[in-house]
């Protein structure tokens, strides 16, 4: 018998998911079987599209513009989405922004932001749907952290700092809330996503910084938003229910390469 991810009837909360890696996330679940609830700060035409295929194969999706790092905007969210499906057994908490300076740079406003965003979020959102993962045979927070968690380069102050706290997030929901609630973590590397184009961008000769870093990867090329999303899918299976506290580095051996 071939192995079969299902999570068929299962309702998952992804934040962040109009595109990127919250976008492969909802395409990955769904595939498993899950009715995806979404959030992002805006909808783009990727997710109308995905959202459009969604409805088409009788599975429609539920979708909110909102601001992630809003108290009040979280609790409507989770209670509309608890109102449309009936309950929430997944939660990948994704949302988040690379905001890169120098720490001597950094000023206290672009600090605040950041951690608003790339840490309170992520805990905001699972307190909100705590009560509702309890009530699951299944419930799981997976959230998304960075690579920059374990290591990191000149400039990413202060984004590298609140991925850091993430992994001591994971570690925290999990010894509380367990055993209902499983609490893991994904690091991802570098995934082939526009906020890295974005990046690569921002340096004089973009094609040659992008060649440079898939150097770097022994795997020898970035990683895909689907990827990361198939990671996800198996982390919310029943196939890794004795996985819980942990963070899981996903970026193609970046991290394990010493750099000269």
């Amino acid at each position: 018998m071939a192995l079969n991810i299902d999570l068929s009837g299962q309702v998952a909360i992804i934040t962040g998911a109009s595109g990127g890696i919250g976008l492969g996330v909802a395409r990955m679940l769904a595939k498993a079987g899950a009715y995806v609830a979404a959030c992002a700060r805006e909808i783009s035409p990727e997710w109308e599209q995905f959202q459009l295929e969604q409805t088409a194969s009788g599975k429609p999706c539920l979708f909110a513009a909102m601001d992630i790092t809003d108290n009040e905007s979280v609790s409507r969210f989770v209670q509309q989405t608890v109102l449309h499906f009936g309950d929430i057994d997944i939660l990948v908490s994704n949302a988040g922004a690379n905001m890169f300076t120098g720490a001597a740079d950094c000023d206290a406003d672009l600090w605040q932001r950041s951690m608003d965003l790339n840490l309170k979020s992520h805990w905001m959102m699972s307190q909100r749907c705590r009560p509702y993962l309890e009530q699951s045979a299944n419930g799981v927070i997976i959230i998304m952290t960075s690579n920059h968690a374990l290591s990191t380069i000149p400039g990413c102050f202060p984004y590298n700092v609140a991925k850091t706290a993430l992994t001591g997030l994971v570690r925290s929901l999990a010894i509380e809330w367990g055993p209902s609630i499983r609490t893991v973590g994904i690091a991802p590397g570098f995934i082939d996503t526009p906020g890295n184009d974005a990046w690569f961008q921002s340096f004089p000769d973009p094609q040659t910084e992008r060649e440079q870093t898939v150097q770097r990867h022994p795997v020898g090329r970035l990683g895909t938003p689907d990827e990361i999303g198939a990671f996800c899918a198996f982390l919310a299976s029943s196939y890794a229910s004795f996985a819980s506290g942990t963070t899981y580095v996903v970026d193609g051996g970046r991290t394990a390469l010493l750099q000269d």
